[in-house]
């Protein structure tokens, strides 16, 4: 089940909005490039969601449409393991235990913590104040090796990794203490109205954002409308020109091709042609996607399966680690 001569790999996505363009360039397409070198996990991570308030219905579609988005993606459901965190009860109790090894000062530091307090100040619910012990829990439950995170998830792996190393030296060598996945660099994709601030899910401006199943036309029209500047030189400044800039970020992680060999193509044109240009690039980047999400949408009872013999070989690796944890802290064993 998992290959010991591999080294282990975790990450995750929430369910909750739609995947963008930023989220496949930024993560998703590096991902496909590690099945072959590392043992991965990728989770939907459902559990997390919802210390937002969520639409029942619409968290379980968008769970499923998520995991196909995996799988349309080329995340291969058979070599790596591609399942829903909730249906891992293990997650939960882990995160009870590591709970109550994290210090109220380490999460009230938490950045995400002060962030989702400010737009959900009606909300401030204590599942959002200790995420991090979650998501800690969700990446050492695997003995995982390294994960790939962003800058804005690097303190949630500081914190993963302080409490590994605290509860190792009260109890031993129980968990693996991760590492940061130094991997090629996802690119950093930014608002296409806003190019200071990242390109998100949970933006609610939708000309901002490109969905990974965005139809052409909407495409054409979105990067039609995305802020540029007066320049009119299609040159890459990211402090005086953030909007073309993200737009060859975007047409480079797209095409491979290199910031000074997209100036030079460019050069003398005008924003229009290059915004056309970036546009279709993504149209046949996504096309495939958006053609296996189609034919996997048909298929209920092969995602049925794959949701449920993933949940099985999670299930299984998980409860190896929370045993042991268990044991350790003094709890008593089911008697056979």
């Amino acid at each position: 089940m998992i290959n010991m001569n591999k080294k282990t790999i975790f990450s995750g996505m929430q369910p909750s909005g739609v995947i963008t363009l930023g989220n496949y360039l930024g993560a998703l397409k590096n991902w496909t490039t590690l099945q072959d070198e590392y043992n991965c996990l990728y989770c939907i991570v459902d559990m997390h969601a919802i210390t937002v308030r969520q639409d029942p219905a619409t968290l379980r579609k968008s769970s499923r449409n998520l995991l196909m988005q995996y799988i349309a993606s080329g995340l291969n459901p058979e070599e790596n393991i591609i399942y829903y965190q909730s249906h891992v009860p293990a997650h939960a109790e882990l995160a009870w235990i590591l709970n109550c090894y994290t210090y109220m000062g380490e999460l009230s530091r938490m950045t995400q913590f002060k962030e989702k307090s400010s737009k959900h100040n009606e909300n401030i619910n204590a599942g959002l104040f200790t995420y991090p012990a979650l998501m800690a829990a969700d990446i050492l439950l695997f003995q995982t090796d390294v994960v790939p995170v962003g800058i804005d998830q690097k303190q949630h792996l500081e914190i993963t990794r302080d409490i590994a190393i605290r509860f190792n030296s009260i109890y031993g060598d129980v968990f693996k203490v991760p590492e940061v996945y130094l991997g090629k660099a996802g690119a950093k994709i930014m608002s296409l109205q806003d190019p200071l601030r990242k390109m998100s899910k949970s933006d609610s401006d939708v000309n901002a954002t490109i969905s990974l199943m965005d139809d052409p036309d909407t495409i054409v029209r979105k990067f039609k409308r995305s802020v540029t500047d007066s320049f009119a030189k299609v040159t890459f400044d990211e402090q005086n020109q953030p909007g073309i800039s993200n737009l060859i970020n975007i047409y480079s992680a797209v095409t491979g091709d290199s910031i000074e060999t997209i100036e030079r193509e460019f050069e003398g044109k005008g924003y229009g042609d290059f915004k056309l240009k970036v546009a279709e690039v993504v149209i046949e980047e996504l096309r495939p996607i958006q053609q296996k999400f189609e034919e996997l949408s048909k298929d209920s009872a092969y995602i049925d399966n794959i949701i449920k013999e993933n949940a099985k070989r999670a299930n299984y690796l998980a409860m190896k680690t929370l045993r042991k944890v268990q044991k350790k802290v003094g709890f008593p064993p089911i008697p056979k």
